[in-house]
């Protein structure tokens, strides 16, 4: 079976900015990208990115995720970044319409359209790494998906990471690639020796998030995760589940949560951890790796709790249920 994200649709849009205006968008071939060599955005990082899906309901309408979360996301990655201004209207014409030409490749769930937009800084001066690009190209990737992680009913294994974090602190609520390679090699080198599927970054003690997903612990009916900062990636996902855990009666508690705490509610046996994210959905963790020793979070199998909050999130993706939030956008 593919990787996920690993096989695309043969079209993508794309437009660019020269400096004064964007160019009208247009589908080319997705097996190519043109821009010189010595691009702001290869040399000095000046790209941003957004992950988002389309779900395919019964009725065979297709249906656009929290699309105005991920594009005001983009914009404001965008400005962090200092690449050219965004065009709200514009960009969410292109998804939609690269969408609708590829509407019949769009999988049944539990699979997906992932939505890749991508802003990139085009300026050939190899001389301006102190200077953003003034002209730039946003283009529309779109990849049919199945289930992030492998192993429906595993659960995952985190190395808890106090020393290090994932990114720069002012970088880390933007989706920027620099900010995921900066973690890969701590990762792999988790995966070499203790086996683990991602690193927890709990940089002085405070649990962040992880290499790719945000962080959630739930225990009885209170979910806890960090509470919103420039330090890690503010989640639409994260946000999704929430709302829909505030629906359903449970406490929903944004705060500081140290990893001595952390331990110490994982041990009771009905506790449960997971990561969130538009690849990941909601995704159970099993094991905590501390200093070389392992701890069982809750009985180390995904709990109800979990499977609850992901069936509700799933229910409205997919069209199963009533969308009370205004999440779904018709293509």
């Amino acid at each position: 079976m593919a990787g996920f994200g690993s096989v695309f649709m043969p079209e993508m849009t794309i437009a660019r900015y020269d400096g004064e205006q964007w160019s009208p968008s247009e589908f080319v071939p997705s097996d190519k990208l043109e821009f010189h060599p010595g691009a702001h955005g290869l040399h000095y990082a000046s790209s941003v990115f957004e992950g988002l899906k389309a779900f395919k309901h019964a009725d065979g309408t297709i249906k656009l995720f929290r699309m105005d979360r991920n594009l005001a996301r983009l914009v404001k990655s965008s400005n962090l970044l200092s690449l050219p201004p965004i065009d709200i209207a514009a960009t969410e014409q292109m998804i939609i319409e690269v969408v609708k030409k590829f509407a019949e490749q769009t999988p049944e769930p539990p699979g997906s359209m992932y939505i890749r937009p991508t802003h990139i800084g085009t300026d050939a001066i190899i001389g301006a790494a102190a200077s953003p690009s003034q002209t730039s190209c946003l283009f529309i990737l779109l990849s049919p998906v199945g289930n992030y992680f492998s192993g429906e009913a595993g659960t995952l294994r985190l190395l808890i990471e106090e020393n290090g974090m994932r990114c720069a602190p002012h970088m880390g609520m933007i989706k920027s690639g620099g900010n995921y390679a900066s973690a890969l090699g701590p990762i792999l080198q988790a995966k070499q020796t203790y086996n683990a599927d991602q690193i927890l970054f709990c940089p002085n003690g405070d649990v962040q998030e992880t290499g790719a997903a945000n962080f959630l612990l739930i225990d009885g009916n209170e979910v806890i995760t960090k509470d919103l900062d420039s330090t890690f990636l503010h989640g639409v996902t994260r946000d999704s589940l929430l709302t829909l855990a505030s629906d359903m009666g449970m406490v929903v508690t944004e705060r500081s949560l140290s990893v001595d705490e952390l331990l110490q509610r994982v041990a009771n046996p009905a506790c449960e951890a997971a990561l969130s994210g538009t690849a990941a959905v909601l995704t159970p963790v099993g094991t905590l790796i501390r200093d070389g020793q392992e701890y069982t979070v809750g009985n180390g199998l995904e709990g109800p709790a979990t499977r609850k909050l992901r069936q509700a999130l799933n229910d409205i993706q997919w069209g199963k249920v009533e969308d009370n939030h205004g999440w779904l956008t018709s293509i």
